[in-house]
């Protein structure tokens, strides 16, 4: 049987949130395979509900070297389309093209990025070559999260593009830690079968845990929630999240 949720916790909530919360039994730990399907049946809204990861460490984000930020391929993507634009030259634009990039940025982009704030794309990717002439990009990408970095992968040597694109046009998540120490990152969409979603939590699980700062002591995951965009969220078993496995 399971546990109600508390009156306190439901006030403010909509009648559908109400209606599905009870579902979900307070205290309990579930598995990966578990929590998606609890997900996706308490996910009742009228359109595809994401469906998110979010991993709470014990990463001290004041402390130097311990940021914490990658970027995981999910096997399965995240149910949406992602445009891409390559900060390319040359041969290297051709590769970009063919690899399905979107937009590959020539002098007139590069100057309606920066003088128009245009940002109509989801992943950025260059060469090291071409970082000195998109630095003054970092006004507008940078605090979008867009601006190429060599850290999350997006800045790579010319025989690498194509690889990147196409990653990033199959499902390449890149995750950061906030303030709090807690990454949030999409896993799928409800219409995914529960396979798919345990699969691709399964990937940014074993992403994360091998971006673990160095300096950090103790378990590296104090815990990890799985929810839909409007649903409630599910707690999920530590050792069963981290040690999940993607086939």
């Amino acid at each position: 049987m399971t546990t109600k949720t508390t009156a306190q916790s439901l006030e403010g909530r909509s009648k559908r949130y109400k209606a599905v919360a009870p579902g979900v039994e307070r205290g309990k730990e579930y598995s990966p395979a578990e929590a998606v399907d609890l997900v996706k049946k308490t996910a009742t809204a009228k359109f595809d509900e994401t469906i998110e990861a979010h991993i709470r460490t014990n990463v001290d984000p004041q402390r130097e070297g311990q940021g914490l930020r990658g970027v995981a391929s999910l096997p399965h993507g995240v149910g949406k389309t992602v445009r891409v634009v390559a900060f390319v030259t040359g041969e290297t634009a051709n590769a970009a093209r063919q690899a399905g990039a979107d937009y590959v940025a020539d002098d007139e982009l590069i100057n309606k990025i920066e003088k128009d704030n245009w940002t109509d794309f989801e992943v950025a990717v260059a060469t090291p070559d071409m970082m000195g002439r998109i630095g003054r990009l970092g006004r507008v990408l940078g605090r979008k999260g867009l601006m190429p970095n060599p850290r999350t992968g997006t800045v790579v040597p010319p025989q690498d593009i194509p690889k990147v694109i196409q990653e990033a046009k199959k499902g390449r998540v890149e995750f950061r830690m906030d303030k709090t120490a807690v990454i949030h990152a999409p896993i799928g969409k409800k219409s995914f079968s529960n396979d798919k979603l345990v699969e691709n939590f399964a990937s940014l699980m074993d992403t994360v845990n091998k971006a673990k700062p160095a300096g950090v002591k103790g378990a590296f995951i104090r815990s990890v929630f799985m929810t839909s965009t409007m649903g409630p969220s599910v707690k999920l078993s530590v050792s069963q999240a981290t040690e999940a496995k993607s086939e």
